[in-house]
C-alpha cells in the first residue's frame, strides 16, 4: 500500500511529496517500534491516507479512499487503526471537525505541546509549539482552583497561502 500511496503522491505533487510521505510513514513505523506496538498493514494504509493530504480527513472519507483502491473495510476497522495511531502520537484529532491529520513535527514531545492552526479555506492544518500557552492556562486555572482538561487548542483562520491568493485576486 505504501508504494501505491507513493505513486499517488508523485502524480499529485511531484518528487518532493514522495520523499515527504515516505519519511512520515517511516517515522510512524519507528514510533510504533519504540512503543513495542505493531504497525500493521491496515494501520499503515490508514496512516498513509491521512498523511497524504495537507489537512484533516474524516474516518468515512478514509474508508472511501481505501475502497477506491480496492480495500473494503468496516468502519470499526478504520476507527481501531485511528485509535492506535492516536495512541502512538503519529496523528491528531481536530476536535472541531471530528477529523484527523498526521503529526509532521520531527521533535514531537521535545518542544512541549502544540496548538493546531486550521485554515478555513483550504483545510490545511499546522502544529505550532506552544507549551507556554498551556502553562498559562494551567496557571490561570490554578488561580481559581479549577482543574482544566485541555488536551489541545485549535485556532481557525486563513493560512498564508490562501491569504496571498486572496490578496492577488
Amino acid at each position: 500500500m505504501a508504494k501505491a500511496m507513493t505513486k499517488q503522491a508523485k502524480t499529485e505533487s511531484g518528487e518532493t511529496a514522495i520523499k515527504v510521505l515516505d519519511d512520515i510513514v517511516e517515522r510512524a513505523r519507528t514510533a510504533f517500534d519504540d512503543k513495542n506496538l505493531r504497525f500493521t498493514h491496515l494501520r499503515e494504509q490508514v496512516f498513509s491516507e491521512i498523511a497524504a493530504i495537507r489537512g484533516s480527513i474524516g474516518a468515512y472519507e478514509i474508508l472511501e479512499r481505501l475502497a477506491e483502491k480496492g480495500t473494503r473495510l468496516a468502519p470499526i476497522s478504520v476507527y481501531r487503526s485511528i485509535d492506535a495511531l492516536m495512541e502512538v502520537g503519529v496523528i491528531h484529532r481536530l476536535e472541531s471537525k471530528n477529523a484527523f491529520f498526521a503529526c509532521r513535527r520531527h521533535e514531537h514531545g521535545k518542544k512541549g505541546r502544540p496548538i493546531f492552526m486550521a485554515c478555513e479555506k483550504c483545510g490545511g492544518v499546522v502544529e505550532v509549539p506552544a507549551q507556554g500557552i498551556f502553562d498559562e492556562v494551567k496557571s490561570l486555572a490554578a488561580s481559581v482552583e479549577f482543574t482544566p482538561k485541555v488536551k489541545f487548542i485549535e485556532v481557525s483562520g486563513i493560512c498564508a497561502v490562501c491569504r496571498r491568493k486572496d490578496e492577488a485576486e
